[in-house]
């Protein structure tokens, strides 16, 4: 393996992206579709507001051990269970039980998240840029179907040489086999490889640990809804955790990173 020189990106050979909130706003997406999907169909007698500080609170329940529960096997392939079971304990919260207004509000706020879905607005620069340089593949973490609907709503798919869908392969970031597929198909060496996410622990990480570059995307819009209290800030550098090769705030800053400025 060749020694890898951390923020010098010079022997990159290949580029995996992240999707959700690296390369599009998954949580400004979710956040609209919540206040849109509880105004026009919560039960009566509640703000959206209100019922939305319920559903993080219950996401914030739900979420952290779903791939420890029997949910996660039906997961990887379809995300209307968990969604819906999302809303059932939203539901459950207030005290009310309906499956159907539960179904309804699932089905509503998948709807409304995928309208409001768009790519941050220097992404296509980006990656119109780097395709004609570099292998470029995607590597996101979710259900088949939902990781599908969203590269086809942001019509990005012609932008990546290889795809790796956690749903689709049975596993995901943070997991050594992925990183190590993902490398072999483009014939590179770890130390020729870059990762770029807005994860510590899926996408930085790991990309250091296996022997990865690894930029690390920081946004303030990065946070999930709140369910009261101080509102959720975007993650920070574990105390004595690896530090990337570099933090940034916005897409294009990668240009400059890998040398590409005025080419």
């Amino acid at each position: 393996m060749g020694e890898i020189e951390r923020g010098n990106l010079g022997g990159v050979r290949a580029i995996y992206f992240d999707l959700d909130d690296t390369l599009c706003g998954y949580w400004d997406a979710s956040k609209s579709a919540l206040k849109l999907t509880f105004e026009r169909h919560g039960p009566d007698g509640y703000e959206a507001v209100d019922l939305i500080r319920h559903w993080a609170a219950a996401f914030q329940e739900f979420a952290p051990t779903l791939k420890q529960t029997k949910w996660f096997e039906g997961y990887l392939q379809k995300g209307e269970p968990t969604r819906t079971e999302q809303m059932r304990l939203t539901l459950a919260r207030l005290g009310i039980e309906n499956e159907d207004l539960a179904s309804l509000l699932s089905q509503a706020y998948m709807e409304e998240r995928d309208r409001a879905l768009v790519l941050f607005p220097d992404a296509i620069e980006v990656l119109d840029l780097l395709k004609s340089r570099y292998p470029l593949g995607l590597i996101t973490n979710g259900p088949a179907d939902v990781q599908r609907q969203e590269i086809g709503t942001l019509a990005i798919e012609s932008y990546f040489q290889n795809i790796f869908i956690e749903g689709e392969m049975g596993e995901g970031k943070p997991s050594r086999a992925v990183f190590e597929r993902a490398a072999s198909v483009v014939n590179c060496e770890p130390h020729e490889m870059l990762m770029v996410g807005n994860n510590y622990g899926h996408d930085v990480r790991a990309a250091l640990e296996f022997g990865w570059h690894a930029v690390w995307v920081r946004r303030d819009s990065d946070a999930p809804p709140h369910a009261g209290g101080a509102e959720p800030t975007p993650e920070e550098l574990p105390v004595g955790a690896p530090v990337p090769d570099a933090e940034i705030g916005s897409l294009i800053e990668l240009i400059g990173l890998l040398g590409l400025d005025g080419s």
